[in-house]
């Protein structure tokens, strides 16, 4: 059943594994793997938005943050089956972001939401981002007819997304928000004090040197070795598209509750 309320950490982490948000998750041993390797390769599809350069070329380094950052396997041998996220890493990286967000509030700062998995997290960001403006903070309203190669770039319901075909559309690019920061430049607008995001959007802003936060699963490695190098300033590991948006619900709950935003 549902968690009604907001959950205490012990509830949370069961409500997690049971809805696969953590624990034994959906994604595949191999697909995990094989995303370090590219990333490790060199393919800038798995850098989201940040630069790398040669730090990272080893697989089996990459393999150790995630498995240290998000509790996956850390044997090099494990290769096909059942991955993991460690539920109490979880619950660890959004006590840290409710720090962050806690201190947002209080400045009433100005915060830039985007996602790049709108199936999943946008609600996390709306609710996060209606707490913040009734506490007081300038939720940052992106320049109109920004574009990439992939498509428009827009805000729906407070935050940035990339609308292809009348759709929301799943991307990893920083170029999104490359085109935000470049249009708040432009117009002379003064640029976010933290973005709350996830895949390029958070590594972008972050390598740009904002205050960056976000959302990453157990096969985007590049947000947990941005956070390992200080980059990034918080990487919370979990499923980011499970089968119902819904059950992210608890977790946004407990995150505002611990930010003292409760709704």
């Amino acid at each position: 059943m549902p968690i009604s309320g907001t959950p205490s950490r012990a509830q949370l982490l069961d409500h997690l594994v049971r809805t696969r948000i953590a624990g034994d998750v959906a994604t595949p041993r191999e697909n995990n793997l094989s995303h370090y390797r590219k990333l490790a390769n060199g393919d800038r599809n798995f850098w989201l938005g940040l630069e790398l350069g040669e730090r990272w070329a080893d697989e089996q380094d990459v393999l150790a943050v995630m498995a240290e950052r998000v509790g996956v396997n850390d044997d090099p041998e494990y290769r096909y089956g059942q991955d993991t996220i460690d539920p109490e890493l979880t619950v660890d990286g959004l006590d840290r972001l409710a720090a962050r967000v806690r201190k947002a509030a209080e400045g009433r700062e100005r915060v830039l939401f985007a996602t790049g998995h709108p199936g999943g997290l946008l609600d996390v960001h709306r609710a996060t981002a209606a707490a913040l403006r009734t506490a007081g903070c300038e939720i940052v309203v992106i320049p109109d007819g920004l574009r990439t190669d992939e498509g428009y770039v827009m805000q729906f319901a407070d935050v940035a997304v990339l609308e292809h075909g009348a759709t929301l559309w799943h991307t990893h690019s920083g170029e999104p928000m490359r085109a935000v920061l470049g249009g708040l430049e432009q117009a002379g607008r003064p640029l976010p004090d933290l973005v709350v995001a996830d895949h390029g959007w958070a590594g972008y802003a972050a390598q740009h040197g904002l205050d960056s936060v976000g959302y990453a699963d157990c096969n985007d490695p590049a947000l947990f070795l941005a956070e390992s190098e200080g980059v990034l300033q918080v990487a919370v590991p979990l499923d980011d598209h499970v089968v119902s948006p819904r059950h992210y619900d608890p977790m946004t709950a407990y995150l505002l509750a611990a930010a003292g935003l409760e709704r």
